[in-house]
């Protein structure tokens, strides 16, 4: 076997891997060499320099793994990796505790202001009183967002004499009660937290999370710290609050815009600013190409690794008979995250008709868990681990076969219960993927762009008090479908708009006379 190390790693790695293969380090190969030579290759190691793309893989022949010392698989064409059945696999849990540790230097540095002081000091000034701190003993922490990450600040955080409250909608009270945390709403941490820290990806729904409303609920001394993903604060919303001492301060290891050239927030003495590097430790380095080697060691010895992104290896046969259903267990994976309120606690799967057939379904539920889980989670989930994350989480997952698929071919029923909601979709895939009923309801609708889902009760004039509302909001009805099951009683529309459909526009559909229910999916 042979591995090609075309980017900069720790020699740790290499030396694991030398144990098992030839390991060849071409640390500047440039694109036209990886192309002509990648074909000698069963592995290759990158970081974020070498692009391993749809090209490189094409001419690829031998390739059996891509290894990405890191978390960011951006530099991969996954998709095209996938189609070879050629393993991604990257190192996730290298940077959980780097990350963790650069958390608490930020907070410390706010809350001794110890970067300023620093640069008092050396601009030859004695500002003794001008830099009075406060201490983190028996101050209250909030933790938005309790992935691996979140776990590791709860630890350290702790040693510090902190009081712990945790924002999370789908970490289960048992985590939490194992962590010695306090599982809290998002209001209620952002009032009553002397910091808070953020620990969540950077998706739709958290794109600016920590807005103005959010600030103005803070304390006036609240420290708040960005270490994930730059966007989730709105940094001018931020800028308002810090200047106008609305809050005590900030620190961003990340920015919606890197490097944030013209920030205004580097005009104030109240913020801490770093350039991205809360991964970046030799210790983190070294982990990562410890973990990526002994992926490719697993692979080499026959085993299956733990941290794929994409679809582990299979016979050729299987792979093109489920082949076709992964893109409707996206589509139904994401209708289901979105309607979904509060901690997922069990997810029932039962495929009918010509899918009950296959043997084995185990990869596309893990599909279904993967689109659920990755919008909620800071951890990557991926085809090998979706299941496993799904128990710790404490959902529990139950898959049946069911011959009769109601005059469709095939049919994936799936139902998921929630804290606070119980949702239920079936969808068929034909010449593209359909979900054919909700909630009971039968419907025909595509699984693409905008919906809005509403029930409510079956009398005259509801359908068009919707509609007129989402006239009042600009928003246009490219389609409408409506499904119930008698006049008179509970019925499902299902429109298909043209232009995304905020929260103030679900609230303001929810609040019209005899509507139970109404959100908006975006597929």
């Amino acid at each position: 076997m042979k591995v090609l190390i075309a980017d900069q790693i720790n020699q740790k790695g290499i030396e694991e891997l030398e144990e098992v293969a030839e390991v060849v380090a071409r640390t500047d190969i440039t694109p036209e060499e990886l192309v002509k030579d990648i074909g000698d290759f069963d592995a290759i190691i990158v970081r974020s320099r070498t692009k391993v793309t749809r090209e490189v893989i094409e001419a690829a022949t031998n390739l059996k793994i891509i290894a990405r010392a890191g978390v960011g698989v951006d530099n991969v064409d996954v998709e095209a990796a996938t189609e070879r059945g050629i393993m991604v696999v990257n190192a996730p849990e290298s940077t959980s505790i780097t990350v963790a540790e650069h958390t608490l230097g930020l907070i410390l540095s706010l809350s001794r202001k110890i970067s300023i002081a620093d640069k008092s000091v050396k601009e030859d000034k004695w500002e003794k009183s001008r830099f009075m701190g406060m201490e983190l003993n028996g101050k209250t922490m909030g933790i938005v967002g309790m992935g691996r990450i979140g776990s590791q600040v709860v630890i350290r955080a702790k040693a510090f004499g902190m009081d712990i409250i945790v924002y999370d909608p789908y970490i289960t009270s048992e985590a939490a009660s194992e962590l010695g945390v306090e599982i809290v709403n998002l209001e209620t941490l952002l009032e009553n937290a002397d910091v808070i820290t953020i620990h969540v990806p950077l998706t739709p729904e958290t794109k600016h999370l920590i807005s103005k409303p959010q600030l103005e609920m803070m304390k006036e001394n609240t420290l708040i710290v960005n270490c994930a993903r730059g966007g989730i604060i709105n940094e001018d919303d931020l800028y308002e609050a810090l200047s106008e001492g609305i809050i005590g301060g900030a620190a961003l290891d990340v920015f919606e815009t890197e490097p944030p050239k013209g920030s205004s927030l580097t005009e104030l003495d109240n913020v801490v600013l770093t350039p991205h590097i809360a991964a970046s430790t030799s210790e983190a380095q070294r982990d990562a190409a410890i973990i990526v080697a002994k992926e490719i060691k697993k692979v080499f010895n026959g085993e299956s690794p733990r941290n794929v992104i994409n679809m582990p290896v299979m016979d050729p046969e299987t792979f093109q008979l489920i082949k076709p259903y992964f893109r409707l267990a996206e589509k139904l994976g994401k209708f289901l995250i979105q309607t979904s309120k509060g901690n997922i606690n069990e997810l029932e799967v039962t495929y009918c008709g010509e899918l009950a057939e296959i043997q084995k379904h185990d990869i596309i539920t893990r599909i279904l868990l993967q689109e659920i889980l990755n919008p909620i989670l800071t951890e990557p989930v991926n085809l090998v681990n979706a299941a496993a994350v799904a128990e710790n989480r404490g959902v529990i997952i139950t898959e049946g076969k069911r011959t009769d698929a109601k005059g469709y071919k095939n049919l994936i029923s799936i139902e998921m219960k929630s804290e606070d909601n119980q949702v239920s979709v079936e969808g068929f895939l034909g010449k593209e993927p359909r979900i054919v009923m909700i909630n009971g309801y039968q419907v025909n609708v595509k699984t693409e762009g905008t919906m809005v889902i509403a029930s409510y009760k079956d009398i005259p004039g509801i359908i068009g008090s919707i509609g007129v509302k989402l006239g009042e909001y600009g928003i246009n009805i490219a389609k409408m479908q409506v499904g119930r099951q008698q006049p008179g009683g509970e019925a499902v529309m299902v429109l298909k708009v043209d232009q995304k459909v905020s929260e103030e526009v679900e609230d303001a559909i929810k609040a019209l006379p005899d509507v139970y229910d109404a959100v908006a999916v975006e597929l």
